[in-house]
């Protein structure tokens, strides 16, 4: 089923406890209905652009040293590769970069359906889901 994804909110349970949930609105009072709470689902969805970012960000890099003559390059990469042998002084594949990072397609699994309210089509979902407000996401229930 496809849904929109509203906004972030909390409840409460019996035990006074809360819960994280996510609220998200169907097309209509009958694809809400055809699932029910307790249902334990995945989504998938896209997450949200973040744009060109540096290895720090992208790759969860530590940087160089602040010390020991080094003036600017506290959030550089580093070495990215070697000039002699094989590789022939080129970068190899798959070296990790500073780039565009989100908008990616995520799946999230074990989520669990909270609370129904087919009058409003909205459904609230337990924890987060990909994308920002207003995204489309599908949901599936799993088996």
């Amino acid at each position: 089923m496809i849904v929109t994804k509203m906004e972030m909110s909390q409840i409460f349970d019996d035990t006074g406890k809360v819960i994280p949930i996510t609220w998200v609105l169907t097309k209509s009072s009958d694809e809400a209905l055809s699932i029910k709470e307790g249902d334990v689902i995945k989504v998938i969805g896209t997450s949200k652009g973040k744009g060109f970012q540096g290895v720090v960000k992208r790759h969860g890099f530590h940087g160089g040293s602040r010390t020991h003559g080094q003036k600017h390059s506290e959030r550089e990469p580093g070495a990215i590769g070697g000039g002699g042998g094989r590789a022939g002084g080129r970068v190899a594949k798959g070296i990790r970069m500073a780039g565009r990072m989100g908008s990616d397609r995520v799946t999230v699994r074990n989520l669990k359906i909270v609370k129904i309210l087919p009058e409003q089509n909205l459904i609230a979902i337990s924890g987060a889901v990909p994308g920002h407000r207003g995204s489309k996401m599908e949901i599936q229930a799993l088996a």
